[in-house]
């Protein structure tokens, strides 16, 4: 895996070719968060949609996404993957809970089940992360869109959302009673 000649800084990531087996092999672990904007009550007033490009040369619209590496929190995990994606200056509010408002199961047939992930079998766990500083696009997003709760599930965002982010937003706000 390592070069003995070459010190390892980050022991937790696999080289490309492991991380193909163990993805033939076994589920993944991931977070997801749905960044959000949220009023004085704590009614979320915006849904933060990142705007990525595919690995196939399309473009769609996501949510901050990322594996949980080997001996690292899921607090630890959603906060290094919002900063990745957002920007430092992000001010994410990691809930003080680490239960999730949901878990996706990602198949790598898309029959099997409503999310979709043809690299591998995957489990998400979804939260709902408020943040309050300045968010910029940041690695392989493209842009970051605000959108009011009603454009976020509208029928032409789900239409640009991949692997099933839509559904996860739609899950997102009836969790909290706000899925228009």
């Amino acid at each position: 895996m390592a070069n003995n000649d070459v010190t390892d800084t980050h022991p937790a990531w696999l080289d490309d070719d492991t991380l193909e087996d163990v993805r033939g092999q076994v589920p993944m672990v991931y977070v997801e968060a749905v960044p959000v904007r949220v009023d004085h009550l704590g009614r979320i007033e915006k849904v933060g949609l990142l705007l990525r490009a595919q690995q196939d040369g399309s473009v769609s619209r996501a949510v901050v996404s990322g594996r949980v590496l080997h001996n690292e929190s899921l607090r630890d995990a959603l906060w290094r993957h919002l900063n990745k994606d957002l920007g430092p200056d992000a001010s994410p509010a990691i809930p003080p809970g680490v239960a999730p408002f949901t878990v996706a199961e990602y198949f790598s047939d898309e029959e099997l089940g409503d999310f979709h992930d043809p690299r591998q079998h995957a489990v998400a766990l979804g939260y709902l992360v408020p943040c309050s500083g300045e968010c910029h696009p940041a690695q392989d997003a493209l842009d970051l869109a605000w959108l009011s709760p009603a454009e976020a599930t509208s029928s032409h965002i789900a239409e640009e959302m991949s692997a099933g982010h839509g559904r996860l937003v739609r899950r997102a706000l009836a969790f909290v009673g706000q899925l228009p």
